[in-house]
């Protein structure tokens, strides 16, 4: 995916989404995976799981839940750069399709908007190596509510 077709957001709200999983003192599941945002853009996110032996399977391909949690989560910062900080934003649906295994790899996967209605945001993704191999590509479907 090329994200320079999606235009860059201001400032303050990319830095606030550089930050995603890193909410303080406590410990939080993409923290606790190993999340890490490389860029967010307007109706984009680059996201990287680094390899580390834990993510890992008996026969040492990278558990299919690591890589769809990477596919999952690479999208919240795509959807959620539209909001204020105070909105939510659920999975309603997520489809993966495994195009292939990976072992001892870094993967990154681009998340992208491809639209939007009043509550719920359609989305894609794909993860692949860090040599650019893509191993899955998903399509998903969140539910964004306001503040309370």
């Amino acid at each position: 995916m090329d994200a320079e077709r999606f235009p860059p957001l201001p400032e303050p709200v990319a830095a606030a989404w550089a930050r995603f999983g890193d909410w303080g003192d406590r410990m939080y599941f993409p923290k606790l995976v190993g999340l890490v945002v490389d860029e967010v853009r307007t109706d984009f996110c680059r996201m990287r799981l680094p390899y580390r032996p834990e993510l890992e399977q008996p026969h040492g391909a990278v558990h299919g839940g690591a890589i769809a949690t990477l596919l999952d989560s690479v999208v919240v910062p795509a959807v959620g750069a539209a909001y204020g900080p105070d909105w939510r934003y659920a999975t309603v649906s997520m489809h993966v399709d495994f195009l292939g295994a990976v072992a001892g790899e870094d993967l990154v996967a681009d998340g992208w908007v491809e639209q939007r209605g009043r509550s719920i945001v359609f989305c894609r993704a794909e993860a692949a190596t860090s040599a650019g191999r893509r191993v899955a590509t998903a399509s998903l479907v969140y539910k964004v509510s306001a503040p309370r």
